[in-house]
């Protein structure tokens, strides 16, 4: 594979990879105060997302993959909060493990990593583009 084709096809998986992240960091976003359906019962659990690298045996070039989404098994906080209907025989109420502030810090990462990745994606182009030009007018 040419260096431009296999710049390309890394940059995808990179975006792809990227694009995933983002999804699963907004689904933790939205979920982050969501408490269980009956008293006592868990709370939505962080979810993570694990990446890995494939080898592309008949390119010979490695890419990103999505190895995992797995769940967080960090404890979950409890608030004390007996007139919520998902209170325990205690009045303990448990919520998410979903950290707001390192939700919004992966998604800062994950959104510039997709920024990144594209904007190699776009020079690749712009080189594939100015390669053919100069093919086309040999001047």
């Amino acid at each position: 594979m040419d260096p431009l084709n296999a710049s390309l096809a890394v940059s995808s998986s990179g975006l792809e990879a990227q694009s995933v992240r983002l999804r699963v960091v907004s689904e933790n976003l939205a979920n982050a105060r969501s408490t269980g359906t009956t008293p006592g019962a868990d709370p939505y659990q962080r979810k993570t997302v694990t990446f890995g690298e494939i080898l592309d045996r008949s390119s010979g070039i490695e890419t990103v993959e999505i190895k995992k989404i797995g769940l967080d098994r960090t404890a979950f906080t409890t608030e004390f909060d007996p007139g919520n209907p998902a209170a325990d025989a205690k009045g303990v109420v448990k919520y998410p493990n979903v950290n707001i502030l390192v939700e919004m810090a992966d998604m800062r990462e994950a959104n510039r990593s997709y920024e990144a990745n594209l904007q190699s994606i776009r020079q690749t182009h712009d080189l594939i583009s100015s390669t053919i030009d100069l093919l086309k007018n040999p001047s």
